[in-house]
C-alpha cells in the first residue's frame, strides 16, 4: 500500500507513550508501514566495542520505528493533525491537508 507520509514530513504523534510530540520522518518502511521519528521512540541499545575498531562500546539511544497508523501530518495552516488526500491540480499530483485544503 502507498503511504501518505514521505521522508522529511512532519508529523505529531497521535497515540502510544510520545502522544502530542512532533518531528520529521526520517525513514519510511512502506513494507512493514513503519516510519522512524527524530525524537520520537527513543530505545536504548548496549553495545560491545569491536575489537580493532575505533567504535567505543556503551550505551546509545537511538529511534526505533512507529506505526504508520500512530502518526498524523502536521497542517502547514495551522500545526494541528490532518489527514492527507491528493488530487490533481494543474495538472499535477499533489498531496493536500484536508483540514484546511493547502498543498502539503
Amino acid at each position: 500500500m502507498a503511504l501518505r507520509i514521505k521522508t522529511d514530513d512532519d508529523v505529531v504523534v497521535i497515540s502510544g507513550k510520545d502522544k502530542g510530540k512532533t518531528g520529521k520522518v526520517l525513514r519510511v518502511d512502506v513494507a512493514n508501514d513503519r516510519v522512524v521519528v527524530s525524537g520520537i521512540n527513543i530505545r536504548t541499545k548496549h553495545v560491545k566495542p569491536v575489537p580493532g575498531s575505533t567504535e567505543p562500546g556503551g550505551i546509545v539511544k537511538e529511534e526505533a520505528s512507529v506505526h504508520v497508523s500512530n502518526v498524523a501530518l502536521v497542517d502547514p495552516k495551522d500545526g494541528k493533525p490532518t489527514r492527507v488526500r491528493t488530487e490533481v491540480r494543474d495538472g499535477n499530483k499533489v498531496r493536500v491537508a484536508v483540514r484546511s485544503g493547502e498543498i502539503v
